[in-house]
């Protein structure tokens, strides 16, 4: 199975090698158009298929054989689901931001600052905690031994 794989990424490989060196000038208006361009996309969307496939099936297949992993996977997921639930209630829709952007001549509403603001504060909360997670452990390490 490996060499399969092995020789199945050769080939892949070399068809991409060639349709660069096939591939239109920069100049060319058609460029983007061309078989070359075109096949070389086709290959692109059959690999990313390919990996988000596997990495489900691998991912799936390991979440559901090892025990306790459904647990703490669901844990992570509430957490997440909080976080996300905390951001929203922490957003605020400014009608002052949408008046601007409407000046601006960018049609938006409330609820699009909101869910804007929400996504922004979801970021900064995951990356405190993210830097909390990697610093405590270091400085614990540090004091007690």
């Amino acid at each position: 199975m490996n060499k399969l794989i092995k020789i199945a990424l050769i080939v892949i490989g070399l068809i991409a090698a060639v349709l660069w060196f096939s591939l239109p000038s920069a100049e060319d208006p058609n460029a983007i158009s061309s078989g070359a361009m075109n096949f070389m996309f086709i290959i692109m969307y059959i690999l990313l298929a390919i990996a988000v496939v596997a990495s489900l099936f691998f991912g799936l297949t390991k979440l559901l054989s090892t025990p306790g992993s459904l647990k703490k996977a669901l844990f992570g997921i509430g957490g997440l689901a909080i976080v996300v639930l905390v951001s929203y209630g922490l957003s605020s829709n400014n009608a002052p931001v949408v008046e601007e952007m409407a000046k601006r001549g960018i049609e938006t509403t409330e609820g699009t600052v909101k869910n804007i603001g929400m996504g922004l504060n979801v970021f900064f909360i995951l990356t405190v905690v993210a830097v909390v997670l990697m610093v405590f452990p270091g400085l614990k390490k540090m004091f007690v031994k």
